[in-house]
């Protein structure tokens, strides 16, 4: 088994266990120091996280198998679109865990997210019990900070 670090649709447990059969949450955290942001191709707009001094993103950390893992590299587009790290996850008791990460390179255009993807991203935070006003303040800050600054959305 893998770690692995979600923190966008996939907090979504419906389409996890369809995505990724067996997976389970291992534990909940947040990554340190990294801002929740939206950005894509011609295809759409979608989570990534990048480094930003303090913030924090509440993220799930699934138990997944290397089948799993081949369904999530596929989902994701990877290795032409998301790109996989390792990354430090903080539990709420203050331990660290290192996970695998899918990001967005930085050349990815900022964008506007679908609200159908928006729906199934609020349904993981519910369903992971985390704070909806982080997601909804991301989607804020998305479209006051990135997209008004004159970067197009997609």
């Amino acid at each position: 088994m893998s770690l692995y670090v979600a923190y966008g649709s996939n907090l979504n447990v419906q389409q996890m266990s369809y995505r990724c059969p067996g997976a389970t949450v291992a534990f909940t955290g947040y990554l340190i120091n990294w801002k929740l942001l939206y950005r894509g191709s011609h295809t759409g707009s979608y989570a990534t996280v990048k480094r930003q001094k303090g913030s924090r993103v509440p993220v799930a950390v699934w138990n997944i198998d290397s089948k799993n893992e081949k369904a999530l590299d596929l989902y994701e587009g990877y290795p032409r679109f998301y790109k996989k790290r390792n990354v430090f996850v903080q539990l709420k008791n203050g331990t660290r865990k290192k996970a695998m990460i899918y990001l967005l390179p930085d050349s990815a255009t900022v964008g506007r997210p679908s609200s159908r993807y928006v729906k199934t991203v609020l349904q993981g935070y519910k369903d992971m019990g985390f704070d909806t006003d982080y997601l909804y303040d991301s989607l804020d800050y998305n479209l006051r900070s990135e997209i008004k600054r004159g970067n197009p959305p997609l």
